[in-house]
């Protein structure tokens, strides 16, 4: 009777109970003897270690409810717009997970994503190109590579790899979104120190770049997990002979550290799979 009002449950739902958990151990817990219920040695070795485990049961519902409780708010912007392809899938499973973390995107900060950080608009951004200076920090994050889109029947199209002198030759296809910076960086990486004035063809969309591509109007400069999903019999993407590796980096205000940190840290462990997801 006291399991019963201790358990808050019917003699016959705890007696149905334990025999469920005896046919799944294949061993008799209890026994009936003229005092009642018995536990069996398999059964008092149960009672004897049921009680550390429900104990840390009960530790981690308390410590997943706190830190529920506790999520930490961050506003967090990617300087780069091709990122958002992935970002935010990226932060649900974040979320998900035990990160402790709140994030929002702040979209809206995209264009200037270093002066909405130093104004304190934002708690962290996600860099390509952007250069900080202090009291912002910044840690490397990780490394996506920038490929060349042909059509098939385009001449670099059965070429191993691209060279500096194809990219001279023919217009470069890009975004009208392209910051500056970073149309700078790719041409330090690709020519070194001096630059040629390359003949360009920018439009608003990336659907609308490949599509210039397919038609043979020149090479798509796009992120590799951007132009994956575009890559059919009418397309192809190629590299250069060293693969063109865009570094990423996590810019963060020194209040931010720690939220930085474990931001990096997840989006690191997820960077593997970002090109599976795009």
């Amino acid at each position: 009777m006291r399991a019963t009002s201790r358990l808050h449950l019917t003699q016959s739902a705890i007696s149905r109970g334990l025999l469920g958990v005896e046919e799944r151990l294949g061993v008799p817990l209890f026994e009936q003897t003229s005092k009642g219920l018995s536990p069996t040695p398999a059964g008092e070795q149960l009672i004897e270690g049921a009680g550390a485990v429900l104990a840390q049961l009960v530790e981690l519902e308390r410590r997943t409810k706190t830190l529920q409780e506790r999520a930490i708010k961050v506003r967090v912007v990617c300087e780069c717009y091709t990122a958002y392809r992935w970002l935010p899938s990226a932060l649900a499973s974040l979320k998900r997970g035990s990160t402790g973390l709140d994030v929002e995107i702040a979209f809206e900060h995209t264009a200037h994503p270093v002066a909405a950080l130093q104004a304190g608009d934002i708690d962290i951004a996600l860099l390509t190109t952007g250069r900080v200076r202090a009291p912002v920090r910044e840690l490397p994050l990780f490394a996506d590579e920038i490929v060349f889109v042909v059509a098939v029947d385009h001449p670099l199209a059965e070429r191993s790899h691209v060279t500096a002198a194809d990219l001279r030759a023919f217009p470069i296809i890009s975004s009208t979104s392209t910051p500056e910076p970073e149309q700078r960086w790719f041409g330090a990486a690709v020519f070194g120190a001096r630059r040629p004035t390359l003949d360009r063809l920018v439009f608003p969309l990336t659907e609308a770049i490949v599509d210039a591509a397919r038609a043979g109007m020149g090479i798509a400069v796009l992120s590799e997990w951007i132009a994956s999903p575009y890559l059919d019999r009418t397309i192809v993407a190629k590299r250069m002979k060293k693969p063109l590796q865009r570094p990423w980096r996590i810019a963060f205000r020194p209040d931010a550290a720690d939220r930085a940190r474990q931001l990096a840290a997840a989006l690191g462990g997820l960077a593997p799979r970002l090109y599976a997801r795009a």
